[in-house]
């Protein structure tokens, strides 16, 4: 009887370790920057409560999470965060307004980069993607790991867009440093319909991408800049696990004036070789006349 009752504990055991399995996804979160970041994690209206909405992550420290399989919702970092006098916990970016640690149901202060997740929609099918919308903060990086069906394909941004961050959209840190901390979305900087995709501008066939929104989409490719712009930002995945990597290596700084010099400096150099191209041309008829003289 005692063999039987321990056996049907252990069986107890992996089965609901399986099901622990089968239910959950994992998400690993990971902290490649240079600095200490604080991720925050907002569900959707009707998707199950997390374990944590928000925890402190150091420099080169990583940590799993585990998220209900049908989930939705959205995941930030947040930046240069402390304490104030009154002893709220705040942040210079992304802040999600708790005043603690763990961010309960606030969504981050635009401008911030997001990692956004609907697990187990249709077809099975999870459906992520990095979204540049709201703004941006910080590089981040998207990897589906052992999924087995849909393209899985990672996503994210993978520049520091703060420092070439077009001057109308720069955040400073507000210390008199001048550090550029974070880059604003047109439509937060400018509250205009057109840019928020929002009165008149609602539908894709009226909301166009503009030039703030290119900034962004040159850069990142493969992340969203503007509302309608799913056909090559949204990605699905099923039963997989998920890396969300901040900071991912090698990653670089993206330097509008720089890009432009560069651009230039080819179309300088292109104008110069058609000039020497054309000169060679008369060159040569020149020396053929001499040759062959008049006809």
């Amino acid at each position: 009887m005692g063999r039987l009752i321990f056996f049907l504990i252990i069986l107890t055991f992996f089965t609901l370790s399986f099901l622990s399995e089968v239910q959950s996804t994992s998400f690993k979160i990971v902290n490649k920057c240079r600095h200490t970041i604080w991720p925050g994690l907002l569900s959707g209206a009707t998707s199950p409560p997390l374990p944590t909405t928000g925890f402190t992550l150091k420099s080169g420290e990583s940590r799993t999470v585990n998220i209900p399989k049908s989930w939705s919702g959205r995941l930030w970092a947040r930046t240069l965060c402390g304490r104030g006098s009154d002893g709220k916990f705040s942040c210079v970016t992304a802040d999600c307004g708790s005043g603690k640690v763990e961010c309960a149901g606030g969504g981050a202060k635009p401008p911030a980069s997001l990692a956004e997740f609907t697990l187990n929609g249709a077809d099975g099918l999870d459906f992520y993607d990095v979204s540049l919308v709201d703004g941006y903060n910080l590089p981040m990086l998207v990897v589906a790991k052992g999924g087995t069906k849909g393209g899985c394909s990672p996503t994210g941004c993978l520049v520091d867009l703060n420092g070439g961050c077009p001057a109308d959209l720069k955040v400073a840190r507000g210390d008199g440093s001048g550090d550029n901390v974070a880059c604003r979305s047109a439509c937060e900087a400018f509250a205009d319909p057109r840019y928020c995709c929002s009165e008149a501008y609602s539908t894709p066939d009226t909301c166009a991408p503009s030039v703030y929104s290119q900034f962004f989409k040159h850069a990142c490719p493969r992340s969203y800049s503007y509302a309608y712009d799913d056909k090559t930002s949204t990605f699905t995945c099923a039963s997989a696990n998920y890396m969300i990597i901040f900071c991912p290596l090698p990653y670089t700084r993206y330097n509008y004036s720089l890009l432009l010099h560069h651009i230039y400096i080819y179309i300088y150099i292109y104008i110069y070789a058609l000039k020497l191209f054309i000169f060679s041309i008369d060159l040569c008829k020149f020396l053929l006349a001499d040759f062959v003289g008049p006809v």
